[in-house]
């Protein structure tokens, strides 16, 4: 069975009453501390550098909750970040302004996507008594690897 919410939101960041809701279904303490650090980063990414800070703008947030996974689609109305600035390598210098965030996204979930555009960043943990699945959602709302979110 599969659930979800959708959240649409300024663009600002006073996060905490949504972060709440989003990871409400989450019961282990350790891992909700660990989801919220990585959900709280991918949202200020969101309005800092995707809506750059302008609250004019929106996010748009899904949760979706499956047997195996829990998933978060978190999408602003910018530009996108181009394919080759989204991966969550560790800066070479911790002192530079960016690069941080997205090293602390991908490693607080155990799966990180964008959308071709690169202004929808999907993020997903597996359940710990879930099989390995892929965690993709399609448009029909199955799980299907090879589609792109």
């Amino acid at each position: 069975m599969f659930r979800w919410a959708d959240f649409i939101l300024p663009s600002t960041l006073q996060l905490s009453p949504l972060l709440e809701l989003l990871l409400e279904p989450v019961r282990c303490r350790d891992t909700c501390c660990r989801l919220e650090l990585g959900l709280q980063e991918a949202l200020v990414n969101a309005v800092r550098h995707g809506n750059a800070g302008d609250p004019r703008k929106c996010l748009r947030v899904r949760r979706i909750l499956t047997p195996n996974w829990l998933v978060w689609q978190i999408q602003d109305e910018g530009a996108g970040l181009p394919a080759h600035a989204r991966r969550g390598d560790l800066p070479s210098r911790l002192d530079i302004d960016h690069g941080r965030g997205l090293f602390l996204i991908h490693q607080c979930f155990d799966d990180v996507r964008w959308s071709r555009r690169g202004n929808r960043l999907q993020v997903a943990c597996r359940r710990p008594e879930a099989a390995s699945v892929s965690p993709a959602v399609s448009g029909a709302g199955s799980l299907d690897p090879s589609v792109p979110v």
